[in-house]
């Protein structure tokens, strides 16, 4: 379940749109009984966020807030995250904050639509909240294989991978 807060104005109808299809890529990882809290808000609003809490002082396109000690680490192919145990009650994984001005702007550089660059970012936020990374090249390369099957049943359009376009802006 993705509870929304949508603090941004330019694209008002994004929100819903996103959370339609964000579901999905729940389902697809095997996390229908997650919950995951999803923030949209404004390049100003998300730089105060990656100053905050990664010292860094510039608009970014998303952030990750994991709230499990451990990581979830799914697998696509079908493999259980989670024991079955904690499958049955309602977990609350972490927080993905998306600035949608970046978003509309990566949208537009990368000449694909706005929900689409909206799902990329979604899918690698909540990946990091599952535990991945792209510290390591291993890491990297495991990550945009999980984003880049997850995107393809999700999106509408050719998918560039996630972490070709995620550059820490």
């Amino acid at each position: 379940m993705i509870e929304l807060l949508d603090e941004q104005e330019i694209r008002p109808m994004l929100g819903a749109l996103l959370v339609e299809k964000a579901e999905r890529a729940l389902s697809i990882l095997g996390l229908e009984n997650a919950i995951v809290s999803l923030l949209l808000c404004d390049d100003a609003a998300i730089q105060e966020l990656n100053a905050l809490w990664r010292q860094i002082d510039r608009p970014t396109d998303v952030l990750s807030f994991p709230m499990l000690e451990e990581a979830l680490v799914p697998y696509i192919e079908g493999e259980q995250p989670w024991p079955d145990d904690q499958r049955q009650a309602d977990t609350l994984i972490g927080d993905i904050v998306i600035s949608v001005e970046t978003c509309v702007r990566q949208a537009e550089e990368w000449k694909h639509t706005e929900i689409d660059e909206a799902l990329r970012l979604w899918v690698h936020g909540l990946l990091h909240l599952c535990g991945y990374d792209h510290e390591e090249v291993e890491e990297t390369a495991f990550m945009r294989q999980r984003e880049e099957a997850i995107l393809q049943q999700i999106t509408s359009t050719q998918t560039i991978p996630l972490t070709t376009l995620h550059d820490d802006r």
